[in-house]
């Protein structure tokens, strides 16, 4: 009877999968950080563009220069945020584009493993076939040696009267 495969690696696959899993949700935090950060890009370019908006004004309609200086200089900060949004944005694209690689690695070293476990796995089922026909072999051998070797019962017996 051939024993049970064991893969000594089995601690070691396991921690890569889990390093896998780890890598995949860092990637998800990271693309979700992203997505917050381009959705703060998204609300500060619609506010300035409500905020320019907001300039127009009708014909022969009374300018009053204090506010129009008070939206000149929101502008002026809302551009400043739009700017450094979009660094960090860039960043963020930067850390997720990382996160990404160190996936692949993970996913690569796990795959490795596991396609290591299955080779063995099956080198393991080959062997143990491979004892069974020695096994089946030997019992055929035997069952022959036994069978021709030893006279048959029932012809001494016909013979002596």
């Amino acid at each position: 009877m051939a024993t049970r495969f064991r893969f000594r690696l089995e601690g070691l696959l396991k921690l890569r999968r889990a390093l896998e899993e780890d890598a995949r949700r860092f990637l998800a935090r990271t693309i979700q950080a992203r997505d917050a950060i381009e959705a703060s890009l998204r609300h500060l370019q619609q506010e300035q563009w409500d905020t320019i908006d907001s300039r127009k004004m009708d014909r022969g309609q009374v300018v009053d220069i204090d506010h129009w200086r008070a939206i000149e200089r929101y502008l002026v900060v809302l551009e400043h945020r739009i700017r450094r949004t979009q660094e960090d944005l860039a960043e963020a694209e930067q850390r997720v584009a990382e996160a990404r690689k160190t996936l692949t690695k993970a996913h690569q070293a796990h795959l490795m493993l596991l396609r290591l476990k299955e080779r063995r796995q099956e080198q393991h089922a080959q062997e143990a076939l491979q004892e069974e026909f020695r096994e089946m072999d030997e019992l055929a051998v035997l069952r022959y040696r036994f069978n021709t070797t030893r006279p048959p019962a029932a012809i001494s017996r016909e013979v002596s009267p």
